[in-house]
């Protein structure tokens, strides 16, 4: 992902996400300034038509909605923070295609798992790409959580 990128996926996260989990443009470019090699983007002939927000966690860790990406120094977990496809390229596997690849990228690092919130009623679509619900966590983690204000459900994967 690069600068010239984030109206697309500004435009992608309006079409995608209900009003109330669409996070505003500073927050965008934090999240891409923070880690920039873990923003990824897909693009078809039409431009950039999907997108996957990234970061270095520890498994356990709730990014709350709007919040700073925590860098951990000893991360064992690749946090899949946002990951959302225009409708028009919807059904082609894109979703998918980018997290598995991220999912590798992980692996090389020897990153132990992988984790997110799910939103929107998303569980079975991350279920069939490995996550499972993880519900042991400490209370600051619950209330990262209900910070999404709609249900949220924390999943992890284990890598390794």
């Amino acid at each position: 992902m690069q600068e010239r990128d984030i109206p697309a996926v500004l435009s992608i996260q309006q079409e995608a996400y209900s009003p109330q989990l669409q996070e505003d443009e500073a927050v965008i470019r934090a999240r891409l300034a923070a880690c920039p090699q873990l923003a990824w983007v897909a693009e078809d002939a039409e431009g950039v038509c999907a997108y996957l927000f990234a970061y270095h966690s520890r498994v356990g860790k709730v990014t709350p909605l709007d919040g700073e990406f925590q860098r951990h120094e000893q991360a064992d977990c690749l946090y899949l923070h946002d990951l959302a496809v225009a409708p028009r390229a919807g059904g082609r596997g894109i979703g998918p295609a980018l997290v598995r690849k991220k999912l590798e990228q992980a692996r090389a690092h020897r990153l132990r798992y992988s984790a997110l919130v799910s939103v929107q009623d998303s569980e079975a679509f991350w279920s069939r790409l490995g996550y499972a619900a993880h519900t042991q966590l400490d209370q600051p983690q619950v209330s990262n959580l209900a910070s999404y204000r709609i249900p949220a459900v924390y999943m992890v994967q284990a890598l390794h």
